[in-house]
């Protein structure tokens, strides 16, 4: 497929390539409505067909570069939000959370269900792996490849797909136990969390020296994006001393295979990850995605910082779908856009929003939204 105008505008900037234009992400609205009138069909559409809208959608707001494919996602939510019937996890307030029929009533039921079931599982499937190594991970790379090619098929030439993912590393197993009694046991029981993130590492350190043979060839864009959420309003969700001690040794050794590569790794950022941003740099990420201003996340001063390399960061820099794009008026959308690019680094810049946008946006400040992309992405820093 030879790439269009857009898709080679993102491609050039991932380059870190002086360029004309400023490149646009993806946005993703989440009302349906929005998502109607943003593609120009009639209002009821997108429910009908959502991957074509959806995709029609972005290629009318001018998207460049489309990490995650998320043309259903917008189906999960209502016109006033999630629904109160919709089931209910480990993370949104489910009564009894229960693994392998072990409840998880205390911080003990987190240690006893790892020591019992996780271990074993994690350390069966590793014994697996390593049987047959080069074939596990020639099946890897080729599910990857096979995956990425067939979604920038489906996005068409106008947009450049790139990684979001099969690319692992320990994390914080709050989305299984749910919040209070895993946040318990890793106070508790640091030793016990430590070696859970150990045999992480070991899987993904594995699997993304298969991932690593891709980039090395240069088969897919070097960018990706990692996502985890690891903080909240008010800083990280566990003591930075102890991510320190037991969570960034591993999360850099399961990287390390990529930091080989041409491939530039950028991270998500949810809530108040100041005490995180230098630390993920020194590891050898390259950038980040998505602010939360509100929370404490200085912008500027991010965008003034290098890699351990000495290099210019890749940012996306979003307009606040937290508060301006919901709470603002046009003009103020108008002047965050302004404010991000004036602010942000000379190359490597993306414009978007700075996450999902959530139902009950005014309609003038997604045209604002919208148009001052467009502007930018015609006109640059003019």
């Amino acid at each position: 497929m030879e790439l269009q105008e857009n898709a080679l505008l993102a491609l050039d900037t991932i380059h870190q390539k002086p360029t004309t234009g400023i490149p646009s992400w993806l946005i993703h609205p989440m009302e349906h409505r929005i998502i109607d009138r943003l593609a120009g069909v009639p209002e009821g559409s997108y429910i009908k067909n959502p991957d074509e809208i959806y995709l029609k959608m972005q290629r009318n707001v001018g998207t460049c570069l489309l990490d995650q494919y998320l043309a259903t996602n917008p189906l999960s939510m209502g016109a006033h939000g999630y629904d109160n019937d919709k089931p209910k996890t480990a993370t949104t307030g489910l009564d009894h959370v229960v693994c392998d029929g072990i409840v998880i009533d205390s911080p003990e039921a987190v240690v006893e269900h790892m020591e019992k079931v996780s271990f074993p599982d994690q350390e069966k499937k590793l014994a697996e792996i390593r049987a047959d190594l080069p074939a596990w991970q020639a099946k890897w790379a080729q599910e990857i490849l096979k995956s990425e090619s067939q979604c920038q098929d489906k996005i068409g030439p106008t947009m450049l797909k790139s990684g979001y993912g099969p690319i692992g590393f320990p994390g914080l197993r709050y989305g299984r136990y749910g919040y209070v009694n895993y946040f318990m046991a890793y106070a508790l029981y640091p030793d016990v969390i430590e070696r859970d993130f150990a045999l992480q590492t070991d899987y993904w350190e594995l699997m993304n020296q298969a991932t690593a043979s891709i980039y090395e060839q240069n088969l897919l864009p070097p960018l990706y994006r990692l996502d985890h959420d690891m903080a909240d309003s008010r800083g990280t969700l566990v003591d930075i001393k102890s991510l320190d001690k037991i969570w960034f040794p591993h999360f850099a050794r399961s990287l390390a295979p990529l930091l080989k590569t041409p491939l530039k790794m950028i991270w998500h950022c949810d809530g108040n990850l100041s005490q995180m941003v230098p630390r993920l740099l020194e590891v050898g990420l390259k950038g980040f995605q998505g602010f939360q201003y509100e929370d404490g996340m200085d912008y500027e001063k991010i965008c003034k910082m290098k890699t351990r390399d000495g290099d210019d960061l890749i940012i996306v820099g979003g307009v606040s779908v937290t508060r301006t794009l919901p709470f603002g008026k046009p003009e103020d959308v108008r002047k965050q856009i302004a404010w991000l690019v004036e602010k942000g680094p000379e190359t490597g810049l993306f414009l978007a929003g700075s996450s999902s946008i959530a139902p009950g946006v005014p309609w003038g400040n997604m045209q604002a939204l919208v148009e001052g992309l467009k502007y930018y992405r015609a006109n640059g820093r003019k």
